[in-house]
């Protein structure tokens, strides 16, 4: 009996010990609402997926005569959709060639991502080409802004009567120009500007590792008479490779989920990939198809960024950097120098800058495509605006549902912001305290899940929930909890490469005089780390405020700046859409600028997904 008691209170005091470092609670904390937050909605989507709804069951009932009804336990849907049991052409339609648009479009704008962002980061790092400052700050402004800008300003360009709905763009407006439907709309419009708006990734992954690259392993090449282009192929491309796989994995898995470019300049020409196609079925009330396509996704997205860990973590083996050189050799690039630098200003110029000319532009144009006849009654009307088929209650600054969809987005940013800026920094605090604890790993994990279900798919698994969790359904509620959830890797791993640099003398000072753990983290830890912590706050507020496939199939239209901006372009009020556009790009652009000059901290810092 005595030993008993003694066990009993041994196990106490250790417990009392344990759960007196703010750390451990954190731990436990985290472990397990990121638990609950990863395992029940998975467990929901598969629950959705083998249920039926009532469209579904009216569906088969209707076809094959059977007796189904909501809720029943069927794999009817599997059958249909992924092995065409009743209807080949309709698998083929909606599923399998989806999919196939889906890994083509993936496929070359990683392609596309890599070539250009791995040439410009060659140029910066490793070249004597001119401007570096300006093309290294411009080169991931396309990054900044939200995916559907440069697909926006294709269809403002390229559009013209011969194809589509006939709307004239701006080629065809200044030179009479008509580019075929191809050029215009389809996978090759889609890939260009997946690839652009990815290449600034490329870009820093790739100049990441080429700028911290010994100089010495080249300049031995140099020096036992190795061509440039050998030099290149034999040295350069081996020990940038493993941001060369990166690079294209990421890029393949955000490519494959993209829902904004294809459903602008893909949809309209009969081009559709899983992300639009997983919309349809479910705006149709095929949920239970919509989900299956939404577990192939999550699927392939966990498959790619597994094989990119394995595939990293096996290079490491190949490590060739033991020092970095003072001396670092830069390719002369001689009288090409100036028409390489002119020609990447140029495009850069094109990708980063004209993109705001053209919504300005075509947010004043009377007819879209029509220069000659611009417009502000699109921006300051204060009546309702009825012309040229065009209908709206008023202009965009004195129009009541845009302000009401802005402040909507503005405060689901702002509450998603403080939320997974501040877990980031708890997250980051927990993990480092016990780096070396299983717990510690299992969280690190777990924080970094939702970054490898694409944004699309991982909408569609709170859907699922929603339908579970019914008081949860349509709210600000499930918003906030599906924002939080999904921005939270990035700001979770700004927090442990925060924590990481700090020693932990900082705060054993503290506690030998007895600060508070609050006080510890506002007063001492915040402040050393401030332009890291807040790059933690920034990032998901900007993320946000430009994101559409995550919230589309969550909300209505009126209640995101970014859904409206979808509902307006869909029904060819391009004045509208390329304004509000321009609304998103110019408050994404000042919060960057604002928090930049204010504490250091920027978006382009902590680019990353």
């Amino acid at each position: 009996m005595k030993k008993t008691n003694f066990n009993a209170k041994k196990t106490a005091n250790l417990l009392k010990s344990y759960f007196s470092k703010p750390s451990n609670v954190l731990l436990i904390f985290f472990a397990v609402a990121l638990l609950l937050c990863t395992v029940y909605p998975i467990y929901a989507l598969l629950s959705s997926s083998v249920q039926m709804d009532a469209m579904d069951s009216l569906m088969y009932n209707q076809l094959f005569g059977s007796a189904l009804k909501k809720g029943d336990l069927s794999f009817n849907n599997y059958a249909m959709l992924l092995f065409g049991k009743y209807s080949r052409a309709y698998s083929v339609s909606f599923f399998w060639r989806p999919l196939w648009n889906s890994l083509r479009l993936s496929v070359y704008s990683s392609l596309i991502a890599v070539v250009f962002g791995g040439s410009v980061a060659w140029f910066i790092t490793r070249s004597n080409i001119k401007c570096k400052k300006f093309i290294s700050a411009v080169f991931v402004f396309p990054y900044i802004m939200p995916s559907w800008t440069l697909a926006l300003v294709w269809k403002n360009v390229f559009a013209n009567s011969q194809v589509g709905t006939g709307v004239v763009g701006m080629l065809e407006s200044l030179t009479g120009i008509c580019v075929p439907q191809w050029f215009v709309y389809g996978i090759f419009p889609c890939s260009i500007v997946m690839g652009l708006h990815y290449a600034p990734f490329a870009y820093i992954l790739i100049g990441g590792i080429l700028r911290n690259m010994e100089a010495n392993l080249e300049e031995a090449a140099v020096i036992l008479k190795a061509s440039r282009f050998k030099i290149l192929r034999r040295i350069t491309l081996p020990i940038v490779m493993p941001a060369l796989f990166s690079t294209v994995l990421l890029v393949f898995s955000s490519s494959m989920a993209s829902y904004a470019v294809p459903l602008f300049i893909g949809s309209p020409g009969n081009f559709y990939v899983m992300s639009t196609m997983l919309s349809s079925l479910y705006n149709s009330s095929y949920s239970g198809q919509a989900y299956i396509m939404t577990l192939v996704l999550v699927l392939l997205g966990v498959g790619l960024l597994g094989l990119n860990q394995w595939f990293t973590g096996r290079r490491k083996s190949f490590t060739t950097v033991t020092g970095k050189s003072g001396q670092v050799s830069y390719v002369k690039l001689g009288k090409a120098n100036w028409p390489i630098t002119i020609l990447m200003i140029v495009v850069l110029t094109m990708v980063a800058i004209f993109p705001i000319i053209s919504f300005a532009l075509e947010s004043m144009c009377r007819i879209q495509g029509d220069y000659s006849d611009l417009t502000l009654n699109y921006w300051f009307s204060r009546t309702e605006i009825n012309e040229y088929n065009v209908r709206v209650e008023s202009g965009i600054l004195f129009n009541p549902t845009i302000w009401k969809a802005l402040w909507g987005s503005i405060k689901l940013s702002v509450v998603v912001a403080l939320i997974v800026g501040t877990c980031g920094i708890l997250i980051g605090y927990a993990v480092v305290h016990n780096r070396n604890s299983k717990l510690a790993h299992l969280v690190s994990n777990l924080a970094f899940f939702p970054y490898l279900v694409p944004s699309m798919a991982f909408g569609a698994i709170f859907l699922a929930v929603s339908s579970k969790l019914t008081f949860l359904r349509g709210t600000f509620s499930l918003l906030v909890i599906v924002g939080a959830i999904k921005y939270l890797p990035f700001a979770s791993r700004s927090g442990t490469n925060s924590m990481m640099q700090l020693s932990g003398e900082i705060e054993e000072a503290a506690i030998i005089v007895n600060t508070p753990w609050i006080k510890r983290m506002t007063r001492v830890l915040f402040p050393i780390q401030k332009s890291g912590f807040i790059s933690g706050y920034l990032l998901p507020f900007v993320s946000c405020m430009r994101e559409l496939s995550l919230f589309i199939l969550l909300t209505s239209s009126g209640t995101l700046i970014t859904t409206l901006l979808s509902y307006w372009d869909e029904r060819g009020v391009t004045q509208i859409s390329n304004g509000i556009n321009l609304l998103i790009i110019a408050i994404v652009l000042l919060v960057n600028f604002v928090t930049n000059k204010l504490t250091g901290a920027s978006i382009d810092k902590g680019v990353g997904g």
